[in-house]
């Protein structure tokens, strides 16, 4: 069974509200949710970093927090600059990607200019996900998978038949910043290439243009 890595939210009469670091009462339906601002002060330089990170698919049943789940959004495609620029370099700045993560609970889609993330609830997507991932011990037992997809259009729109390779490279450079971020928190993730793509699609009920990309379990190394 897909392990609980967040209880599940609170929805406030639909408007968007502040997590607690775990909160635990139920969400009805899709609702907005208010991310722990991120952190620029860390602890660990970035050598440190780079050589701490490693692919870890084992995980203990401890739970990422909701300050955890936002730095690691915030690491893939965070807004760091006042006229949108983010933490990934993108072709023409024409971001396409979005960056979900699947708990028990259900899908969160990250916003990056709000820091927010919106909630579809869904118990057994996680069964889904290991299901269409090929069944990867990974995607199972960790307490929460990220998901990296690529909307094509948003690029090709400039760059034409170029536009693949653009996107490609983008979501490289995602995944390797969440992943060097796991490592700072002291935490472990694995990127996850082998699966059905449309299957995910259909698992995630993912629009028809998101193509999904990675799939990256994180959670606490059990090893």
């Amino acid at each position: 069974m897909f392990r609980r890595t967040c209880a599940l939210l609170l929805l406030m009469a639909a408007v968007g509200c502040r997590l607690s670091p775990q909160p635990t009462a139920a969400v009805a339906e899709t609702a907005t949710i208010e991310l722990p601002p991120p952190q620029l002060d860390g602890q660990m330089s970035l050598e440190e970093a780079l050589a701490a990170r490693r692919s870890v698919r084992r995980y203990t049943d401890d739970p990422l927090t909701w300050d955890e789940i936002g730095q690691l959004m915030w690491a893939a495609q965070g807004i760091t600059r006042d006229w949108g620029g983010r933490t990934a370099p993108s072709a023409g700045a024409l971001y396409p990607l979005e960056v979900y993560a699947v708990t028990a609970e259900g899908l969160y889609r990250y916003v990056p200019q709000e820091h927010q993330l919106i909630v579809s609830p869904g118990l057994g997507l996680g069964q889904a996900l290991w299901e269409a991932g090929l069944k990867q011990d990974c995607i199972r037992d960790a307490p929460v998978v990220f998901l990296i997809v690529a909307v094509y259009e948003r690029t090709a729109v400039k760059y034409g038949d170029r536009a693949e390779r653009y996107v490609h490279l983008e979501a490289g450079h995602a995944a390797q910043s969440l992943l060097l971020q796991a490592a700072a928190l002291d935490l472990g993730g694995v990127p996850v290439g082998a699966f059905y793509d449309q299957k995910v699609q259909e698992a995630l009920g993912l629009p028809d243009d998101q193509a999904p990309l990675y799939l990256i379990p994180v959670g606490h190394p059990a090893e």
